[in-house]
């Protein structure tokens, strides 16, 4: 059975005042969603998927489908609300996340993720960022009109290219992994990934055995790094002691393996290369 210990922490950060950020944390789930389209508009948009998101440890069998049904119902969800206030028009919010998932009785952890909050993996020492972010600046690295280096520098790379809160719904990445018998999830909005380097985030994550303190270092190098946007981060320890049976290339009976198969039937970063569905104007973060 999978079980899931984490630490999670928020900060407004050291310039803004109010914190659009709001984060879920159950026994089965976690995920972080990061607010967009103005102070009131954001945190409104990021707490309706934070509590959609909460019903799923209500589902004793989680699957896959149940993700994708609430991150949908939660892009309704938003819509609603603006139509309901339209002063809060714009309103969107991205999420990521981790949870542990049922193929057929057999658990497994699944990542899922709409715009630029990120999920990384630590596994036996190897730390890799899963989700892809759907942004300007990573569609630009894509397709080689910029290289990473120069991506750390460009001026919008705040503009993300899918979000909840549009119409039509954007299509969200997940990925579904054969969880092994301990690994480590970082999550994080992009007040922490904008101003801690990949390498120092891995770094601390393989540094600290304890959640908590993991967590911690985390957010104080992001405030350290200039606080800019609100910061939050979970780290997740996730524990198996029933092994999924696997064949000798590391495939389990579902197709999936330790480095994970999309849900749609794509790699997880194949989604992401097949267009946006969002608003005209992409929204910044």
């Amino acid at each position: 059975m999978i079980s899931i210990t984490s630490t999670a922490l928020t900060h407004p950060g050291r310039v803004r005042k109010s914190n659009e950020d709001n984060m879920v944390v159950t026994e089965r789930l976690a995920a972080v969603a990061d607010g967009l389209g103005g102070h009131a508009a954001g945190e409104v948009a990021s707490k309706i998927a934070v509590d959609r998101l909460r019903e799923l440890g209500e589902i004793a069998d989680l699957h896959p489908d149940h993700i994708i049904d609430a991150i949908a119902d939660t892009n309704r969800l938003i819509l609603a609300a603006v139509r309901e206030h339209p002063d809060n028009a714009g309103m969107g919010t991205t999420i990521t996340g981790v949870a542990a998932v049922s193929l057929d009785g057999v658990e497994h952890a699944a990542v899922f993720n709409v715009g630029d909050s990120r999920t990384y993996r630590l596994v036996e020492g190897d730390f890799a960022q899963v989700s892809v972010d759907h942004s300007e600046v990573q569609e630009l690295q894509d397709s080689g009109q910029i290289t990473a280096e120069a991506a750390v520098n460009y001026p919008r790379r705040n503009i993300i290219t899918r979000c909840l809160g549009t119409d039509p719904a954007p299509q969200p990445d997940i990925w579904v992994f054969v969880p092994s018998e301990l690994e480590r999830f970082v999550l994080c909005s992009d007040g922490l990934s904008g101003e801690v380097t990949d390498d120092a985030i891995a770094a601390t994550a393989r540094e600290h055995a304890d959640a908590e303190t993991a967590a911690e270092s985390l957010l104080q190098q992001a405030l350290d790094g200039g606080g800019r946007d609100n910061v939050t981060v979970i780290v997740v320890d996730l524990t198996n002691d029933d092994p999924v049976l696997v064949d000798e290339h590391g495939v389990d009976e579902h197709g999936v393996d330790e480095h994970g198969v999309d849900e749609q039937g794509l790699a997880g970063p194949g989604v992401a290369e097949q267009g946006v569905a969002g608003a005209s104007s992409p929204p910044s973060s």
